[in-house]
């Protein structure tokens, strides 16, 4: 629970990707976004977006250090939440937008997209940016 309340309030990032493909990278402002699974448009048949039902695996680093501080992986078990309503972070709302189910991105948020200057005490530090490795599993039409 403590973690799933830690995803409720983060994103933001400005990254350079080296090595990457332009196709493979979106822009979305300030926060990173690095395709690392695309999903061929043919057979990509749900697209997330704004008021989906979603459901994600991830692992979240700290980009400074690159430890871990959460991982659905590790619970064995995804997140589901509302996209696009503020029940993420907004690194999160912005940086799953268009993705397909089974597609894998690699979200790179600054601080003001993520928890801010005060971060969460004991966990993240203040003004941190993070990187999250995201999978979408599943999206439910809004309507």
């Amino acid at each position: 629970m403590r973690f799933t309340s830690l995803l409720c309030g983060v994103i933001g990032a400005t990254v350079v990707f080296a090595k990457l493909n332009p196709e493979d990278l979106l822009d979305v402002g300030e926060v990173g976004i690095e395709i690392t699974k695309q999903i061929p448009i043919d057979e990509c048949k749900i697209k997330a977006s704004n008021g989906d039902t979603v459901v994600v695996h991830y692992t979240g680093k700290l980009e400074e250090s690159d430890e871990v501080f959460d991982s659905s992986y590790e619970r064995e078990k995804p997140l589901t939440f509302q996209l696009g309503v503020g029940q993420v972070i907004r690194g999160w709302d912005l940086g799953l937008l268009g993705m397909c189910v089974g597609e894998e991105r690699t979200l790179t948020i600054p601080s003001g997209y993520g928890y801010g200057t005060r971060g969460i005490p004991g966990l993240i530090p203040g003004d941190a940016t993070l990187v999250f490795d995201v999978k979408l599993i599943n999206a439910v039409n809004k309507n």
